[in-house]
């Protein structure tokens, strides 16, 4: 019987770890701004998307394109915050009125990917 409940106990113990573990953590957008599918009046100069988790910098970034306009690309630079939280991109000039698409890449310190867009308007 204490052969039994050692196991039991080990078997628990060992879940427990791996449920902790850092492996099964992933960066996950939790905001944005401009948020998901809004309309802005104003064109944003400064394009943040905040994520659940750290972010290893030379992994997490973001493009700009324009689908109404074949999907062409705008300059966006994009740096990871002081916190490590969100990427925020900056554009050279006022984005004109129309519709953008944002695809993201973020990598969370146990090296996964996580990719994903959202899309707003300048109206």
């Amino acid at each position: 019987m204490k052969r039994n409940v050692f196991g039991l106990a080990g078997l628990i113990g060992s879940a427990a770890l791996l449920a902790t573990s850092p492996a099964w953590a992933h960066a996950h957008l939790v905001s944005s701004n401009p948020a998901a599918n809004a309309t802005v009046t104003v064109a944003p100069k400064t394009i943040i998307l905040t994520f659940n988790e750290k972010l290893v910098p030379a992994f997490s970034k973001f493009d700009l394109t324009m689908p109404e306009m074949n999907n062409m690309a705008m300059t966006v630079k994009t740096a990871v915050s002081k916190d490590g939280k969100s990427i925020v991109g900056t554009t050279p000039a006022a984005l004109p009125k129309g519709a953008y698409k944002i695809v993201w890449t973020a990598a969370s310190a146990d090296g996964h990917k996580m990719n994903g867009e959202l899309a707003f308007k300048v109206g």
